[in-house]
């Protein structure tokens, strides 16, 4: 039996294989954040198809860290507890395991969207979002939002989730202030790595003493493309901290908003998708969207490698770790997966897009019914969650 379909262990959480479904925004959460019977039945979906654990789609803190995309979900409140509670109910029954993702957005959203001023570690504009440069967080609301991710991880506990994800990636708050680039303070937030992870640090002391043993996992960047930016020696270190503060399981990304698709690798710039759903360009005048479409493959060029780009990172980090290390970022075939396990790469592969096309793609796997993922990796899927729940386009937009 190939080693990536036994059951195993994953963060204290008993798994029934080693391919997890990574953190997706699905856009399928009512006004007030709260899960819908859309995305209930999307998690059962992905159950029945065979993921080892799903982790769910980021849902916010508190107010001012509301991403800018379509209807996310929300853990700020207890009155929400209820009905997340039905989703785990859903998937406990197929005995998959589901953990909540947890965030704050910092200064990658709008304040057009959370209707409230944008905050960071640091007064640095957003080169994507280009918003008024950031408010600088004083002590106080940093105390705050401490205080709202361990209460969001006392409402998942609640609600019935095997544990929750700390989003530490992609240039949102937490990955923010563990960055030399988006984190130049000079007080005890900022300046030295202990520093920089200080905030990690305390939602783990503060939220171990009231959930004990509850895994706690984070998303981490390993690397970015900002210049003084995130580095794969820098996170190895910060893993080593984060064990020390009783991380259950660390998940290797990489990129920001402003890195572009550094993320989220592709053939090419999905133009039409950019053009139709981003805020920054589908108000520009159609003569104006004619005009660049020819240079957008140029401007935007594509980053290579397109596959298995954080796992050499990975690999790093789980030299320097003993617990266990998952990672995401172009994997999408079954040799692949088997080669990372295997060979002790990583201990387990997410996917995000793999699963947008295909919720039953590991059952598939599985089942010597597919060698790969049918994903184009065309990212129209990430750019109409603008605007659109989550759907596969599959390279072309329609209407």
């Amino acid at each position: 039996m190939n080693s990536v379909f036994e059951p195993t262990v994953f963060a204290g959480i008993p798994v029934k294989n080693r391919i997890i479904r990574s953190a997706t925004h699905e856009g399928m959460a009512d006004e007030l954040g709260c899960p819908t019977e859309q995305l209930k039945d999307l998690y059962v979906r992905l159950a029945k198809g065979g993921a080892g654990a799903i982790v769910t789609g980021y849902a916010g803190i508190q107010p001012n860290g509301k991403c800018p995309l379509y209807r996310m979900l929300m853990i700020d409140r207890d009155r929400v507890i209820p009905a997340y509670r039905e989703v785990t109910d859903a998937v406990h029954e197929f005995q998959t395991p589901i953990i909540l993702q947890i965030a704050h957005a910092g200064r990658q959203t709008r304040s057009r969207i959370s209707g409230l001023p944008t905050v960071a570690p640091s007064a640095i504009r957003d080169k994507f979002y280009n918003e008024d440069v950031p408010t600088e967080l004083a002590e106080d609301a940093i105390e705050e939002i401490i205080d709202n991710f361990v209460k969001a991880t006392v409402r998942a506990q609640e609600a019935g989730f095997d544990g929750v994800q700390l989003h530490g990636a992609h240039g949102y708050l937490l990955s923010e202030f563990l960055s030399p680039y988006s984190n130049r303070r000079r007080d005890r937030w900022g300046g030295t790595r202990e520093n920089r992870f200080r905030i990690i640090g305390e939602i783990y002391r503060r939220a171990k003493a009231l959930v004990g043993d509850y895994p706690i996992l984070v998303k981490l960047n390993a690397y970015d493309g900002r210049k003084g930016g995130m580095r794969v020696e820098e996170a190895v270190e910060i893993a080593r901290l984060l064990e020390q503060s009783g991380c259950a399981a660390i998940e290797v990304s990489c990129g920001t908003a402003e890195d572009g698709f550094y993320m989220s690798r592709g053939v090419k710039t999905p133009i039409d998708a950019v053009f139709r759903y981003t805020f920054k360009f589908k108000s520009l005048p159609t003569f104006v969207k004619k005009a660049m479409k020819p240079f957008a493959n140029v401007v935007s060029r594509p980053v290579k490698p397109m596959s298995n780009y954080n796992v050499e990172a990975a690999q790093a980090i789980k030299a320097s770790v003993n617990i266990p290390v998952l990672v995401v970022g172009g994997i999408a075939s079954l040799s692949d997966i088997t080669d990372i396990i295997e060979h002790q790469k990583a201990d387990f592969v997410s996917m995000c897009r793999p699963f947008v096309i295909e919720p039953g793609i590991v059952k598939r796997l599985q089942e010597d019914a597919a060698e790969r993922s049918r994903c184009i990796r065309c990212n129209y899927c990430m750019i109409a969650s603008e605007e659109r729940p989550l759907r596969c386009y599959y390279g072309k937009l329609k209407g």
